[in-house]
C-alpha cells in the first residue's frame, strides 16, 4: 500500500491540506473538534509524516553520525547507550559506524556521513589516525563535530574527555602506596592521545616518587589497547624479561584480564607476587579472580555529555549564533579490589 498523504486526509474530511497540517501540529487557530477528527483519521489510516519532505523544509535530517573504534567493548557500549538515551529525547536517529581502528575506513565513514547530510558527527578516533584533514574538512563545511575519548588536540572542535594523565598517575601512585617497587606499564598504541597521556601519567608518578623510569618495563599493545590476547602475550614476555616486577599499570581492563589469565595459568599470585591496576572498570573486572583494581571511566556519562554538546552546537548554527568550542573533562575514580594490596 502507498503511504497515506495529507491530501487524502483532507479529501476525506472535506477540509484543506493546510488545515490538516496545522491540526496535526496542534496549531491554536484550528478548533479542538477539527484537531480530534484529523488525528483520529490519521491514526486509522496509519498516516506517517514524510521525513524527507520535513527535512527539506526544516533543513535538518534529524540524524547524527557516530564513529567509534569498536562496538563490542564495554566502554564504547556504555558510550553508545548514553548517546542514544539523549538522542531519542530530541528525536534524533543515530547512525553508528565502526572504524575497526583503521584510519582509511574512518575517512570513508566521514565521507559517507557527510553525503547523507547528517546534522552532526560524534567520533572517537581510530588508533591509526595521524592525519586529520578529513576532520578539518567537516569543520570547514560548518558541520558540528564533537570528539570524545580518543581525540586530537590540534583539531578545533569540542571534546569530551577524562584527564587520562591524572587518572594514570593515581593508578600508579596506588601501586606505589601499596609497596610496589618495580612497576611495569602495558600501554596502548603509540598514536592515540589517551594512550600517550596514560603513559605520561605513569612515568610522572614514578619520577615524583624518586623511582627510576625504565623503558624496558613499558610494553606496547601492537594489536590495539583492547586485546585480551595482547595482555596474555605481554604477561608471558614480562615474566621472561623481568623477575623483579611487582606491579603493573595496564592501559585497559581487557588487556589486564588477559594478563591476569596468564599469571593465573603460570602460578603467579596476585597481588602478592604482582599487583595490577587496570583502566575502564568493565563488568568482567569485578568477577575475575582476583577481582581487578581499576580506574572507573564514565562511558555512559561521556556519551550523554557528547550528544548534549553536539545538539547545542547544531542549534547554535541553526539559529545563527556563535559556536564556542568546549573541552569538557569528566571525573574518574579509583576502584580498589583484590588485585592490589591494601595501603599499609
Amino acid at each position: 500500500m502507498k503511504p497515506v498523504t495529507l491530501k487524502q486526509i483532507a479529501e476525506h474530511l472535506n477540509i484543506s491540506v493546510t488545515t490538516v497540517s496545522k491540526a496535526l501540529k496542534d496549531y491554536p487557530d484550528v478548533s479542538p473538534k477539527t484537531k480530534a477528527l484529523v488525528k483520529e483519521l490519521a491514526k486509522t489510516l496509519n498516516y506517517k509524516p514524510n521525513a524527507f519532505a520535513v527535512n527539506l523544509r526544516t533543513k535538518e535530517s534529524k540524524t547524527i553520525g557516530l564513529i567509534i573504534p569498536v562496538i563490542v567493548h564495554h566502554f564504547f557500549s556504555s558510550v553508545i547507550k548514553g548517546i542514544i538515551s539523549q538522542a531519542e529525547k530530541k528525536g534524533y536517529l543515530v547512525i553508528i559506524l565502526q572504524s575497526n581502528e583503521s584510519y582509511e575506513l574512518e575517512k570513508k565513514q566521514i565521507d559517507l556521513l557527510m553525503s547523507h547530510r547528517v546534522d552532526g558527527i560524534l567520533i572517537s578516533l581510530a588508533n591509526g589516525t595521524a592525519n586529520f584533514n578529513h576532520l578539518n574538512e567537516v569543520i570547514a563545511q560548518d558541520k558540528p563535530l564533537v570528539m570524545f575519548d580518543k581525540i586530537a588536540k590540534i583539531v578545533k572542535c569540542s571534546k569530551v574527555i577524562i584527564d587520562d594523565r591524572k587518572a594514570a598517575y593515581i593508578a600508579t601512585q596506588h601501586l606505589i602506596d601499596t609497596g610496589c617497587k618495580r612497576i611495569a606499564h602495558f600501554r596502548g598504541a603509540l598514536l592515540p592521545q589517551n594512550s600517550i597521556d596514560r603513559f605520561l601519567g605513569y612515568k610522572k608518578a614514578l619520577l615524583d616518587n624518586n623511582m627510576p623510569y625504565d623503558p624496558s618495563l613499558v610494553y606496547i599493545c601492537e594489536c590495539g589497547d583492547m586485546s585480551f590476547e595482547e595482555g596474555k602475550k605481554n604477561a608471558q614476555q614480562l615474566l621472561k624479561d623481568h623477575n623483579d616486577v611487582d606491579g603493573i599499570f595496564i592501559n585497559t581492563d581487557l588487556v589486564a584480564i588477559g594478563a591476569m589469565t596468564e599469571f593465573n595459568k603460570q602460578g603467579v599470585k596476585m597481588p602478592d607476587d604482582i599487583a595490577i591496576v587496570g583502566f575502564s572498570n568493565w563488568f568482567m573486572s569485578s568477577v575475575i579472580s582476583p577481582t581487578l583494581t581499576t580506574i572507573d571511566q564514565p562511558g555512559y556519562l561521556m556519551g550523554k555529555t557528547a550528544f548534549k554538546q553536539l545538539y547545542k552546537e547544531i542549534k547554535q548554527r541553526k539559529n545563527n549564533k556563535p559556536v564556542v568550542f568546549k573541552d569538557i573533562v569528566l571525573d574518574t575514580d579509583l576502584v580498589k579490589r583484590e588485585s592490589t594490596k591494601t595501603v599499609s
